[in-house]
């Protein structure tokens, strides 16, 4: 009876072993605490089309669309739209942040064209020169 005590406690101790570190290594932990320290890091399943990317940079998280088309090559995602999880959260972020954003993406999925949901979309399209002009909201 003792013996059968002493395995069911080894036991239970390494599966709890086993489950801290799945859950210090999982992923979206990861992402999460990188928002935290605004870090940038990008979270993606490469292989499934359908899921959608999160990044975060300088403490903003942002999601992405991934859409599927041709190349004349193969099929390959030629078309993604990023739009910030909190828009009140882009404060401070300039034009040169969201060109380094896209750079990071482009490193990943090289014959996609970005596009930016609004409100970026119209803050990258304004004519102001100045790449380090800040966001703000024109509420």
């Amino acid at each position: 009876m003792g013996l059968i005590i002493r395995i069911v406690v080894i036991a239970l101790i390494v599966l709890l072993i086993y489950s801290g570190i799945r859950y210090i290594l999982h992923p979206k932990r990861k992402l999460e605490l990188a928002h935290e320290q605004k870090r940038f890091y990008f979270l993606d399943d490469p292989n499934n089309v359908r899921k959608n990317f999160m990044l975060t940079y300088k403490g903003v998280l942002f999601e992405g669309e991934k859409y599927l088309g041709t190349t004349p090559d193969a099929f390959e995602v030629v078309s993604i739209f990023v739009f910030p999880k909190n828009v009140a959260s882009l404060k401070g972020l300039t034009k040169s942040d969201f060109k380094t954003i896209e750079q990071h993406i482009q490193k990943y999925y090289p014959k996609a064209e970005i596009d930016w949901k609004s409100p970026i979309k119209e803050f990258l399209n304004n004519d102001d020169n100045n790449p380090d002009k800040p966001w703000q909201d024109e509420r």
